[in-house]
C-alpha cells in the first residue's frame, strides 16, 4: 500500500547524521556506540561510501564491518518514521530501544514512535562479510563475474560487487530517503490504483482506505471530472471513473507522453496522488508465434534505447536532479526505452515520474541476476514476493512502466553451465510473480528472464535476447541479419571512448596505466572489450590496431570514436527496416559508472560520447537508412513514427573520389503517420549501375553512395544515410571546409560546407554542446550543426574552436 497524508508534516530527515565504522559486533547497542570517538559528518539519502570519500577517507572493505550512523531527533508526540531504503542488514534504535530492522536494501520500513523530547535515532547496519559466509543450500551454478557467491542469499546490489565494471564500492547505509511524519485525519492508504486505455477512453480503478473513516465518501479528480468514490466498508472507498476523449500516453517517439493529475478531496483533505496517463499495452509474438514486440496503443513500436545503470554507483542517489540529465540524454537520442536491469538498484518514484514525463518507456527487471538464488528458502521467498509487490505497488500508476521481467541471465548462466531446461523452475518467477501481475498490474507484459525464450535462453531468433554477434562474440556485420534477432534487451557492448574533453586531466589516453581501469571486461575472460572493439576497428578501417595504437595514438582514439558511432548506425539501420524481424534494441549500457572508456553512451559525468551521437542520428523517428541488397542493390528504408503525415524529399548521390558525383536521382515522397516504406536505387535511378558493387564486372565505379532525407517545404535536412559499397577504408578524404556562423534564438547556427567528402567530423568547442559530432560531410551540401550553452558559460560567450579530422588534423578554425 501507498500513504498520503493531505495535511501530513513531512520532514526530511537529511542533516545532522554522522557516522562510525567499528568491526563486526563490537558495539551491540547504542550505548556502545556511543563511546566511539571517530565520527564523520554524514549526508542522507547517501552511503558510507560517500560519506568516507568526502572526508578523505579509505572506502575498501565497509562490508567488512559494523557502520553506526546517528542523528539527533525532536519532537512530542506521535509519529511515523519512513525509511525509503537501507542497505542492508540493518537495525534501527531510537535511544537505547530497538524499534525495527531489515534484512533487504529493496524493502522501505515505516515505525510508529512516541516522541517525548530530545531523542536519538540510530541505524546500526551490520557487516555482511560474517552473513555472506553462512553455509547456504548448495548452487547449482557459479556465475564467475561475481566473485562473492554469498551475495545469491541477501537482498542488496550488484553495483560495485563486479570486478571489470564497476568500482569496488559496497552499498552500505540509508540511500533513500529518512522522514519523520507527523500524521494529519484523515490518513489516506491507497490499496490499488491503475489507469488504462478502454477504447478512446481513459479509466482509473480506485480503492482506498481513510482512517478514521470521512462521513462523506472521497472524490476523486481528473481531467476535470469528478467521481464520488462507494464506501465499501471498514474506512474503504473505491470506484471507476470514465474520462472519453483523454489524449493517450505515448513514447515520445509516437507521439505526445500526455499526463493527467489525479486528486481526492474529502470535506476536511485534499490529496495529491500524482499523475497518471493512458496507455494500452500488447505483446505481439508476430505470426510464427517466436517474436516478441510491444503494440502501444495498437501500433507497433520499434524499443530501442538503452541498459540503465546509476545515477551514481557511490551514493546510489534517487533524486529528479541527479536523474534529469541522463535522461534527457536519452530522450535527445531517439531512445524510447530503458531498461532497469537485475544487477542494480530500484530507483525512486522521482525517476518514474520522470520517464512518464518524458515519454520513456520502463522495462524493469527485478534485482535478480545470475545467481542460482535460495528461492527453496520460505523465507527468502516472501521476501522476494513482497519486494516484487512492493515494486508493483510503488509504479501502479505510471504509464511508463511496460515490461516486467524476473531479472537478469538466471535462465542464460545456468544453460550455458550445462543445467538441463527442466532445471531453470523457479516458484518466484514461474508462479508468484506473475500472479502478482495479474493481480496489482495486468497491463504489464511479463518475462520470467532476459534473456528468454528458445530451445535455450540464449538463442537470439526467438523471445528475448542478449545480442553480443556485433560485439563480444566478433561476428562480421552481415550477422545483424543473419542472427534473425527478435528483441534485444541488451546489445552491442564497445568500450565506447569518451570525447577528449572528458579524458583531460582524468586519464591520458591508451599510454596511461589508469587506461584500462575504465575499460570494462567480464572476469575470467582473457580479453576486455576494447579488444573487442579493435576487432571492428580492423574490420571497418583496415588497420592493425595494435600497431595503429602505439604509432598514432591520437589516429587510434579518433578511428576507435567512429568504430562505436558507425556501429550503433549499422544496427539500428538493419533492424529498423520494414522486413525485419527485430522488434527492439537495448545498448548496454546507457552511462558509465567510472572515467574512461566504458560501455557507456553516455560518459561518467552525462556528456555524450560519439556513440552516443551514432546511435542519435540511426534512431529518430523520421529516418533514412540504406542497407545493402547484394544483386538486388541498395535499399533505402523511410520510416515515420510522428503521428503526422510528412511531405519529405530523397535526394541520392554516388560519388567517385570523395568529390565527383557520377549519378543522381531524387523524389518526393509522402510519409504517413506511423509508416514505413522502402524503395530500390535502382528503380528510382531508372539505368544500372552496380550500386552494391556485386556484379563487378570492371572496375567499381563509385565508393560511395549517399541518402538525404529532408522536409519537402522548407528543405530543412530530416536525415542522411551512407553507404560504402567498397568499404569505408577505400574512401579519399577531404582537407578542408568552409564554416559561417549565425546568432539564432537559443544559441548559434554554424553551417559547414566542404568540397570533398569528409568523415568523422569533429567539433572541439569550450562553452558550448552541439546537437552533433563525429559526423560526416557531403561534398557541396551544407550541413548545420545548432551551438548552445553549457551551463556555467557566459551568456554573451561567441563561439571558439576547430573543425577536425580523425587524427586531430585541423580542418577549420570557428571563431564569431
Amino acid at each position: 500500500m501507498r500513504r498520503f497524508g493531505g495535511d501530513d508534516r513531512i520532514e526530511h530527515l537529511r542533516t545532522g547524521w554522522s557516522l562510525a565504522l567499528t568491526p563486526p559486533d563490537a558495539c551491540p547497542t547504542p550505548a556502545e556506540a556511543a563511546t566511539l570517538a571517530d565520527w564523520i559528518a554524514a549526508e542522507v539519502p547517501g552511503t558510507a561510501a560517500g560519506a568516507l570519500e568526502r572526508a578523505g577517507r579509505p572506502t575498501e572493505g565497509l562490508h567488512g564491518q559494523d557502520i553506526w550512523w546517528r542523528r539527533p531527533l525532536e519532537g512530542v508526540g506521535p509519529r511515523l518514521l519512513r525509511f525509503e531504503g537501507l542497505a542492508t542488514e540493518v537495525e534501527v534504535w531510537l535511544d537505547g530501544a530497538q524499534i525495527a530492522a531489515t534484512s533487504s536494501m529493496y524493502e522501505a520500513l515505516e515505525v510508529e514512535v512516541e516522541l517525548s523530547s530530545d531523542h536519538v535515532l540510530w541505524l546500526a547496519c551490520r557487516a555482511l562479510v560474517p552473513i555472506l559466509a553462512r553455509k547456504a543450500p548448495r548452487a547449482r551454478w557459479r556465475p564467475k563475474m561475481i566473485p562473492n557467491q554469498g551475495l545469491r542469499t541477501v537482498r542488496t546490489t550488484l553495483l560495485g560487487q563486479t570486478p571489470g565494471w564497476t568500482p569496488p564500492y559496497d552499498a552500505v547505509g540509508p540511500y533513500r530517503e529518512v522522514s519523520c511524519i507527523t500524521r494529519a485525519d484523515p490518513a489516506l492508504e491507497v490499496l490499488d490504483l491503475r489507469a488504462s486505455l478502454v477504447g478512446e477512453a481513459g479509466v482509473i480503478e480506485i480503492s482506498v482506505r481513510l482512517d478514521p473513516a470521512p462521513a462523506t465518501p472521497p472524490v476523486l479528480v481528473c481531467a476535470g471530472r469528478r467521481l464520488r468514490l462507494e464506501t465499501r466498508g471498514e474506512g474503504v472507498h473505491g470506484g471507476r471513473i470514465s474520462l472519453p476523449g483523454v489524449e493517450p500516453w505515448w513514447p515520445h517517439t509516437h507521439g505526445a507522453p500526455a499526463l493527467y493529475d489525479l486528486k481526492l478531496e474529502t470535506k476536511t483533505a485534499a490529496y495529491d496522488l500524482g499523475r497518471t496517463g493512458f496507455r494500452r499495452v500488447e505483446l505481439d509474438r508476430d505470426a510464427d508465434g517466436r517474436g516478441f514486440g510491444l503494440r502501444i496503443n495498437d501500433t507497433p513500436i520499434f524499443c530501442r534505447g538503452a541498459v540503465w545503470t546509476s545515477a551514481g554507483v557511490r551514493d546510489l542517489p534517487g533524486d529528479v536532479e541527479a536523474y534529469r540529465p541522463w535522461l534527457e540524454r536519452a530522450r535527445d537520442a531517439g531512445m524510447n526505452m530503458i531498461r532497469m536491469s537485475g544487477t542494480g538498484v530500484y530507483e525512486t518514484a522521482a525517476f518514474h515520474d520522470l520517464c512518464d514525463e518524458l515519454g520513456l518507456l520502463v522495462w524493469q527487471d527485478l534485482m535478480l541476476a545470475n545467481f542460482d538464488y535460495p528461492v527453496a528458502d520460505e523465507v527468502f521467498r516472501e521476501m522476494l514476493d513482497r519486494e516484487a509487490r512492493g515494486v508493483l505497488m510503488a509504479r501502479q500508476a505510471s504509464p511508463s512502466l511496460v515490461v516486467l521481467s524476473g531479472g537478469s541471465e538466471i535462465h542464460q548462466q545456468a544453460a550455458m553451465l550445462g543445467l538441463k531446461p527442466q532445471a531453470l523452475a523457479n516458484p518466484v518467477l514461474d508462479e508468484d510473480v506473475p500472479a502478482l501481475v495479474a493481480e496489482l498490474r495486468p497491463d504489464l507484459i511479463y518475462t520470467p528472464n532476459s534473456p528468454f525464450g528458445g530451445p535455450q535462453p540464449f538463442v537470439v531468433d526467438e523471445g528475448v535476447s542478449h545480442y553480443y554477434g556485433v560485439g563480444a562474440y566478433g561476428r562480421g556485420l552481415d550477422d545483424l541479419r543473419r542472427a534473425n534477432l527478435r528483441f534485444a534487451a541488451e546489445c552491442l557492448a564497445f568500450a565506447n571512448v569518451p570525447q577528449a574533453s572528458s579524458l583531460k586531466g582524468v586519464v591520458d589516453g591508451p599510454a596511461d596505466p589508469a587506461w584500462k581501469a575504465g575499460v570494462p571486461r567480464d572476469l575470467g575472460a582473457s580479453w576486455d572489450f576494447e579488444d573487442v572493439r579493435d576487432v571492428y576497428l580492423r574490420l571497418l578501417y583496415g588497420h592493425d590496431p595494435a600497431r595503429l595504437r602505439r604509432e598514432d595514438p591520437a589516429l587510434y582514439l579518433d578511428l576507435s570514436r567512429m568504430v562505436s558511432a558507425e556501429l550503433m548506425g549499422e544496427a539500428l539501420s538493419e533492424w529498423r527496416r520494414e522486413a525485419s524481424s527485430c522488434r527492439g534494441a537495448l545498448v548496454w549500457t546507457l552511462q558509465d559508472v567510472r572515467p574512461g572508456a566504458g560501455w557507456g553512451l553516455l560518459d561518467a559525468g552525462a556528456e555524450p560520447k560519439p556513440a552516443w551521437y551514432g546511435f542519435r542520428r540511426a534512431a529518430q523517428p523520421l529516418q533514412a537508412a540504406l542497407t545493402d541488397e547484394g544483386l538486388n542493390g541498395l535499399s533505402i528504408h523511410l520510416r515515420n513514427e510522428t503521428p503526422v503525415a510528412r511531405s519529405v524529399r530523397l535526394e541520392m548521390s554516388l560519388w567517385r573520389g570523395g568529390r565527383q558525383r557520377i549519378a543522381r536521382a531524387e523524389r518526393e515522397v509522402t510519409l504517413g503517420a506511423r509508416s514505413s516504406q522502402a524503395l530500390s536505387l535502382l528503380e528510382m535511378l531508372g539505368t544500372f549501375l552496380d550500386v552494391t558493387y556485386a556484379y563487378r564486372f570492371g572496375p567499381p565505379g563509385h565508393e560511395l553512395t549517399v541518402a538525404v532525407l529532408t522536409d519537402a517545404a522548407t528543405g530543412e535536412v530530416l536525415s542522411e544515410a551512407f553507404h560504402y559499397p567498397l568499404g569505408r577504408s577505400a574512401l579519399q578524404q577531404g582537407d578542408g571546409v568552409e564554416v559561417a556562423l549565425a546568432p539564432e534564438a537559443g544559441g548559434w547556427r554554424l553551417s559547414l560546407t566542404a568540397e570533398a567528402f569528409v568523415a568523422g567530423v569533429h567539433l572541439e568547442m569550450a562553452g558550448f554542446e552541439t546537437d552533433d559530432d563525429w559526423f560526416h560531410l557531403t561534398p557541396g551540401r551544407t550541413k548545420v550543426v545548432r551551438l548552445r550553452l553549457r551551463p556555467g558559460t557566459a551568456p554573451d560567450a561567441r563561439p571558439e574552436g576547430l573543425v577536425l579530422a580523425p587524427g586531430g588534423a585541423r580542418l577549420a578554425r570557428i571563431s564569431a
